[in-house]
C-alpha cells in the first residue's frame, strides 16, 4: 500500500503542477520518474522494487498497450491515405539507420559483443510520443508533422519487437533455434493486427443491431471493453498486444468515429494514469547503483543516441520530402525512447543471456535521459509554431499567425493529449 499511496501524492503533486509544466520546461512525467527514484532504495527506501518484480513488467505492458490503443484512435486513414510516404520513410529507412548505428556506438564505446549491441539497438529504436506532447498532441503543428511522428511511434514498437526477440534468441541457449522462432514470431504479429481489426469491426457490427446499443451514459465503456478484452487475448494467444491495440484503436475511429469521440475524454485519462504508474515504477529501478555500473564509454553512447543517432537517420529518410527545414528538425529530436523501450529492456534482463545486465543498464539509462530530455523540451519548441499556452491560458499572442500556415489566430485549443 506505500506504493499506492506515493502514487496518489505524486498525482496530486503532479496535478496542482501540470498549469505549470504547460508552460515551461517542467514536466509531470519527470515528476513521476524522479518520485519513484527517490521512495526507492537508492534513497529513502519507501518501496523495494527490482528489475524482475512482476510489478515492473505489469505496469509498463499496460501503459504501452493503453498509449497504443489511444494512439491509434488519432490515425485518419483518409490522411494517411495521402500522406502515407513520410512515415513509410521514417519505418523503412529511418528506424533501421537508427537500429545500426545504435549498434555501432555500443559495440565500440561499450564494448559488447556485435549481437548485444544489434540488440540494444533494436530495443532502442522505437519511439514514443507521449514524452513530446506538445508536438503530436496539438492541432496547431502542422498536421503532417504530428501525423509522421504518430504513426511512425505507433507502428516501430511492433516492428522492433521480432528483431528484439529474434536476437535474444540469437545472443542466447536457443541460438540455434532461430527459424522457429521467426515463424512464432511472425504468427504472434499476424494474430495481434488480426485481432486489433476484427474485434472493433465485430462490435461495431454488433451495436448496430436493431435490439442492441449502448445507454448514452455508457458509451465511453464500449471501447473501453474492446481493449480489456483485446489485452486479454492476445495475452491468452500470445498475439503481439502492440500491434493489436494500435490496430484496433484506429479502426475503431474510422468505423464508429461516435465511439472514439465517446471514449476520448476516459481513454485519455487511463492512459495518462496506466504511463504515470509505469515511469513511478521504472524510476523506482533507477538508483545510484544502475548509474554508477554504466561506464564512461556507456554514458557517451547515451548522449550519442539521443543527440546524433536519432535525429541523423531521420534527417536522411526525410530527404526529398515536403517538410520544411524547421519541421525537419523537430521530427529529427523528437524521437523519445518510451515504454516499448522499457518492455524490450526488461526482457533483454531476463532473457538471462551473457551481457544481458550490461546491457539493461545502457537501456535504462538511456531511457531515463531521453525522458528527461523529450518531455522538458517540447513546449518550448512547439513555441515556435506559435502555439499558445497547454493550459488553455491566455499567453497574449491572440493575433499571432498559426505556425503551420499563417492564415489566422491562433487560440488556445485544448490539447488532444494533456499529458505534460
Amino acid at each position: 500500500m506505500i506504493l499506492v499511496a506515493v502514487f496518489g501524492v505524486a498525482l496530486l503533486v503532479a496535478v496542482l503542477l501540470s498549469g505549470l509544466a504547460a508552460r515551461t520546461v517542467l514536466s509531470t512525467s519527470f515528476l513521476f520518474l524522479v518520485g519513484g527514484a527517490l521512495v526507492s532504495d537508492g534513497f529513502l527506501g519507501l518501496i523495494h522494487i527490482t528489475p524482475d518484480s512482476e510489478i515492473v513488467a505489469v505496469t509498463a505492458d499496460l501503459a504501452l498497450f493503453a498509449v497504443l490503443f489511444t494512439d491509434g484512435m488519432h490515425v485518419s486513414f483518409p490522411k494517411l491515405k495521402e500522406n502515407w510516404k513520410n512515415p513509410a520513410r521514417a519505418l523503412g529507412f529511418g528506424m533501421p539507420l537508427a537500429l545500426v548505428g545504435m549498434a555501432l556506438i555500443t559495440h565500440y564505446l561499450v564494448g559488447l559483443d556485435w549481437t548485444t549491441s544489434f540488440l540494444v539497438g533494436a530495443v532502442l529504436a522505437p519511439t514514443d510520443p507521449v514524452f513530446a506532447s506538445a508536438i503530436v498532441g496539438r492541432k496547431e503543428v502542422p498536421s503532417k508533422l504530428r501525423q509522421l511522428l504518430n504513426v511512425e511511434s505507433g507502428i516501430n514498437d511492433g516492428l522492433a519487437l521480432p528483431i528484439v526477440l529474434i536476437l535474444i534468441a540469437a545472443a542466447g541457449p536457443t541460438a540455434g533455434h532461430a527459424e522457429s522462432d521467426l515463424g512464432k514470431i511472425a504468427l504472434e504479429l499476424v494474430l495481434g493486427l488480426g485481432f486489433g481489426v476484427v474485434l472493433p469491426l465485430l462490435v461495431s457490427g454488433l451495436v448496430r443491431l436493431p435490439l442492441l446499443g449502448a445507454e448514452p451514459k455508457l458509451q465511453p465503456l464500449l471501447p473501453l471493453a474492446i481493449g480489456v478484452i483485446l489485452y486479454g487475448l492476445c495475452h491468452l494467444t500470445h498475439a503481439n498486444p502492440y500491434l493489436a491495440a494500435f490496430s484496433a484503436g484506429a479502426v475503431l475511429t474510422a468505423v464508429s468515429p461516435e465511439a472514439k469521440n465517446a471514449f476520448e475524454p476516459l481513454g485519455e485519462a487511463l492512459a495518462e494514469l496506466a504511463k504515470f504508474a509505469a515511469l513511478l515504477v521504472f524510476g523506482a529501478l533507477l538508483t545510484p547503483t544502475l548509474f554508477g555500473d554504466l561506464s564512461f564509454g556507456g554514458y557517451v553512447a547515451v548522449v550519442l543516441a539521443i543527440v546524433l543517432i536519432r535525429p541523423a537517420s531521420m534527417l536522411v529518410s526525410l530527404v526529398g520530402t515536403r517538410f520544411d527545414r524547421r519541421e525537419r528538425l523537430v521530427a529529427a529530436w523528437f524521437g523519445p525512447k518510451g515504454f516499448a523501450s522499457v518492455v524490450y529492456g526488461l526482457l533483454v534482463l531476463q532473457a538471462g543471456i551473457p551481457h544481458g545486465e550490461e546491457a539493461y543498464t545502457l537501456i535504462a539509462v538511456c531511457i531515463a535521459f531521453s525522458i528527461i530530455a523529450h518531455s522538458s523540451t517540447d513546449v518550448p519548441i512547439a513555441r515556435i509554431f506559435h502555439v499558445d499556452d497547454l493550459a488553455g491560458i491566455d499567453s497574449g499572442h491572440e493575433d499571432d499567425p498559426v505556425g503551420s500556415g499563417g492564415n489566422g489566430p491562433a487560440t488556445a485549443v485544448p490539447a488532444e493529449r494533456g499529458d505534460r
